[in-house]
């Protein structure tokens, strides 16, 4: 079994770029399938996953060493702790964002992450709210079924068709990024109180979801998150919706803060403000935010 642990951070002179190597323990023996997907990985970095720079081995012990982007503000769980007073509504939306841009980014390169949690999401600094998507070892390609009776992950993450012996799919991804819905509104992992046993599995399996109500999240919120937590992963949305929903909820807040004084003192702003909070977030993915906002304003020049 291959185990993976950060072994120091250094940096790479000339480009002014810190790196983390992490090795992969056990790894001499490691497939040329693993080590051309490293590769593929390496020449493909994508905005939002964090950079893999490319591969190394230890002389002595012959474990592979990858080299990777450096991620100053650690995993999710860090960062959160240590932000906590800033992670309001607005942020939130922000980061989730960014995760799913992320998320996308590998799914339209036909990829499974396998390995989604708070865990493998990391912050570019310890402040500002801009995130990688990390871990991608354990990614494979979309339509690769071989490894589907090997589960991989943290259990209240990992899909219930998974559980039961499926194969990972990009719905399943779907699934884990509800979860972290669930962490971004809470500030709790799921199942929190919960052993990560056999009876955990069973539980989810059988529709066991946690619970999140108003006011914790907003209605359409928790209606999103139910629908990326649903037990058949058909009924899932796609990473690219997700996207689309989220910044249409990411404009209302950003538009409600910046335009408050506008909406104080203008009988425009005040009929733009009420437009967007009576804008509801659907499944139509036809619909054109920014035209919307543009069309409530002409309607009051």
């Amino acid at each position: 079994m291959i185990s993976l642990i950060i072994l120091k951070k250094y940096a790479r002179y000339g480009q002014n770029r810190e790196v983390a190597l992490k090795c992969l323990y056990n790894s001499e023996n490691i497939t040329d399938e693993f080590l051309n997907e490293i590769k593929a990985y390496s020449m493909n970095i994508f905005g939002n996953i964090l950079p893999i720079y490319g591969i190394s081995q230890n002389p002595d012990t012959k474990d592979y060493i990858m080299v990777l982007g450096y991620a100053k503000g650690g995993n999710f769980n860090y960062w959160v702790n240590n932000n906590n007073n800033n992670f309001n509504w607005l942020n939130k939306m922000k980061i989730l964002c960014n995760i799913i841009k992320g998320l996308k980014e590998i799914h339209q390169n036909q990829m499974v992450h396998r390995d989604f949690h708070t865990g493998n999401i990391l912050f570019q600094s310890k402040t500002l709210n801009y995130t990688y998507i990390s871990d991608m070892g354990l990614c494979g390609r979309a339509d690769d079924v071989n490894n589907h009776n090997n589960i991989y992950g943290v259990m209240p993450y990992v899909a219930p068709e998974v559980l039961k012996g499926k194969p990972y799919t990009q719905a399943a991804d779907i699934y884990s990024f509800g979860m972290i819905m669930y962490f971004v509104a809470t500030g709790k992992q799921p199942f929190a109180n919960s052993k990560h046993d056999h009876y955990l599995a069973l539980n989810i399996c059988k529709g066991g979801r946690p619970e999140l109500n108003e006011p914790e999240a907003p209605e359409c919120y928790i209606d999103l998150m139910k629908k990326c937590l649903d037990s058949n992963p058909d009924n899932r949305l796609k990473a690219a919706e997700i996207e689309e929903l989220l910044k249409l909820y990411y404009y209302s807040y950003k538009y409600d803060e910046v335009y408050d004084e506008f909406y104080k003192k203008s009988p425009a702003g005040s009929s733009f403000k009420i437009y967007i909070n009576k804008y509801k977030i659907t499944d139509d993915m036809s619909v054109d935010f920014c035209s919307l906002i543009e069309e409530s304003s002409d309607q009051n020049d």
